[in-house]
């Protein structure tokens, strides 16, 4: 009877055993950012920052992996195929929302193939002019697209990122046609701004920051809903004329689909820390980020709007990268 009493225990406690989730322990080992961009740019450093906050809160390793090209299909793509453990996650941004839009063959899918860690933070535009231009208001700028199609140019940093895409809204809310100059990369679109050889650039604020405190180049608006806590004096385009004009560019953690609730609560909580720390703070007055705090959730609908309003203006604008 001893013996059966004994051998029950046993049974019982290695039941229990065997019924603990599998990722109480998470993380044992570090964990990876995959950022689909080039290093050295305004997404790499946001990524490194939290990642040194995630390290703290988690007391284990979190690294950034760069994984840049094909408008970061590439570096979504290797974290959509990753195993579902937690261990390898993907800073995701503006293009997650605009690729399924702008390609009609992603090698994953971008609502199925993601589980929603955090929304990290989202940031407008800048309306941005040469500091000798003659336009100072955004009715300004319609006024003289209107009465010259096509004359004005605004340049971007590639077809199909915010820069380009914050245009053709502000063409298709207008009523207005403007010519579209791609760039690779910000540097050259904003070289060519600064010496002339183009009309404007709807640019992030931290590529343009500096120029605009110095008197080079001109804010004219913000493209967000709200004004700019960096921008506090520049109006938005909403209150500027076209009421129903919103865009902005955002940061958001995703794990590949089926990751345990258990180890994606740990990944939000570490997040938040990351985000209400000093230095995360230090970098959103740079990068004139608004933080987010709240569930995981909020990434999954701030994604599906964001796939709602662009898929209409790329439909429109009749843009396609394939």
């Amino acid at each position: 009877m001893k013996f059966k009493t004994l051998f029950l225990a046993a049974a019982l406690c290695a039941a229990a055993v065997s019924a603990a989730p599998a990722s109480a322990a998470f993380p044992d080992r570090p964990i990876d950012i995959v950022v689909p961009f080039s290093p050295g740019g305004g997404t790499d450093q946001i990524s490194r920052t939290i990642a040194d906050g995630m390290s703290k809160a988690l007391k284990q390793s979190v690294l950034v992996l760069n994984k840049p090209g094909a408008g970061t299909v590439i570096g979504t793509g290797y974290v959509a195929k990753s195993k579902p453990d937690g261990y390898t996650l993907v800073m995701a941004t503006f293009a997650h929302a605009v690729n399924p839009a702008l390609y009609k063959h992603l090698p994953f899918d971008p609502d199925k193939d993601f589980t929603p860690v955090a929304l990290i933070g989202t940031s407008p535009n800048v309306l941005v002019v040469n500091s000798h231009s003659p336009f100072k208001t955004v009715k300004d700028i319609i006024a003289y697209a209107k009465a010259n199609p096509d004359k004005l140019t605004f340049g971007s940093y590639g077809t199909g990122t915010s820069a380009h895409l914050c245009g053709a809204l502000f063409e298709d809310l207008a009523k207005v046609k403007m010519t579209h100059v791609p760039y690779k990369g910000s540097s050259p679109a904003i070289t060519d701004l600064l010496g002339g050889q183009i009309n404007m650039v709807f640019s992030t604020a931290a590529s343009v920051a500096q120029y605009v405190k110095s008197g080079q180049l001109r804010a004219i608006a913000v493209t967000s809903k709200q004004r700019s806590f960096a921008f506090p004096d520049v109006p938005t385009i909403a209150e500027s004329g076209l009421p129903d004009y919103e865009a902005e560019s955002w940061y958001g953690l995703l794990a590949p689909a089926g990751t345990p609730a258990d180890v994606i609560a740990k990944l939000h909580d570490a997040t938040e820390l990351a985000i209400r720390a000093k230095p995360f703070q230090q970098r959103i007055a740079i990068e004139g980020l608004n933080p987010h705090t709240g569930k995981p959730q909020d990434l999954q609908d701030y994604i599906q709007k964001e796939e709602k309003l662009w898929r209409q203006v790329v439909s429109d604008a009749h843009i396609t990268l394939d």
